[in-house]
């Protein structure tokens, strides 16, 4: 099948009556990097990372300004996995007039990508950039590089949207789908858009598909009402939101709440990023 795709962000807060002034502890969400998905269940909001994946973010951004996913189907949802939407088709098949992108699975991490260690028992050098999770290697494996940098591969949390395809690693175009569990059976074989920080409680509430049908929904498919980027809406109408900052005293003190709960099984996954949501 076409574009078959084999935290989260749950501290949120709502500012009333305004967005409170940024800190060390805090970072806001530039307008052309955050994605509004009003579905028939609610709003979902994504924190698009271009610097984990550039290509595909500029045909996300190329797609959504054109209108494209407005009316389409969350045509195939898989409890406790992801919500897949963006064919035109409504059937997983289809895609845009658009070429096709080319996979990317991983990408080249500099000293100016803001990367924070999260240290866990888990294996490999864990962390986040900006709201997204990844395995990569030491800092001090960039001084042996011509480039400086070092390989970095995001990590498909809860909340991650990633970019679906079919079986050529390069046939990513149109559809997408957002996770509401961890998968690594996903990493480094699709490409991460970003995280969803805010709205999970509408994608878990999205008609679901069954087993037998591979999540496939069919009639009665919930739909993307509108998809617009936060830049294309009037000043008075774009949500402010504010993501704690990796490494900062806030995101720090997610950590160490998760690695209490989790204990020896912890994981950089299991960090639920504190956003604060406000309106102007």
């Amino acid at each position: 099948m076409k574009n078959l795709v084999i935290s989260m962000v749950a501290a949120s807060t709502l500012l009333v009556g305004g967005a409170q002034a940024q800190t060390a502890d805090w970072r806001t969400v530039t307008p052309e990097n955050l994605w509004i998905i009003d579905t028939s269940k609610g709003r979902v909001m994504v924190e698009l990372e271009p610097r984990v994946a550039p290509a595909h973010i500029e045909r996300i951004r190329t797609l959504t300004t054109a209108g494209f996913y407005d009316g389409l189907k969350f045509h195939r949802v898989i409890p406790d996995f992801m919500a897949q939407t963006g064919d035109p088709k409504g059937t997983g098949e289809g895609g845009s007039e658009l070429p096709d992108v080319p996979g990317e699975f991983s990408f080249r991490r500099g000293r100016d990508a803001g990367f924070a260690a999260v240290p866990t028992a888990t294996g490999g050098y864990r962390g986040m950039v900006g709201s997204v999770a990844v395995v990569s290697q030491p800092d001090a494996q960039m001084m042996i590089n011509a480039d400086m940098k070092v390989p970095a591969v995001p990590l498909f949390c809860a909340g991650v949207a990633g970019m679906a395809r079919a079986g050529s690693p390069n046939s990513a175009n149109s559809q997408f789908f957002l996770m509401t569990a961890r998968n690594d059976a996903l990493d480094g074989n699709y490409t991460v858009l970003g995280r969803v920080v805010g709205g999970m409680d509408a994608i878990k509430a999205l008609k679901k598909g069954s087993d037998s049908s591979d999540g496939a929904v069919g009639e009665g498919a919930d739909t993307i009402t509108r998809a617009r980027l936060a830049s294309q809406l009037p000043e008075n109408e774009r949500p402010d939101v504010r993501v704690a900052v990796a490494g900062g005293a806030v995101f720090n003190a997610a950590v160490e709440a998760a690695r209490t709960a989790r204990g020896s099984a912890f994981d950089v996954c299991d960090v639920e990023i504190p956003v604060e949501i406000g309106t102007r």
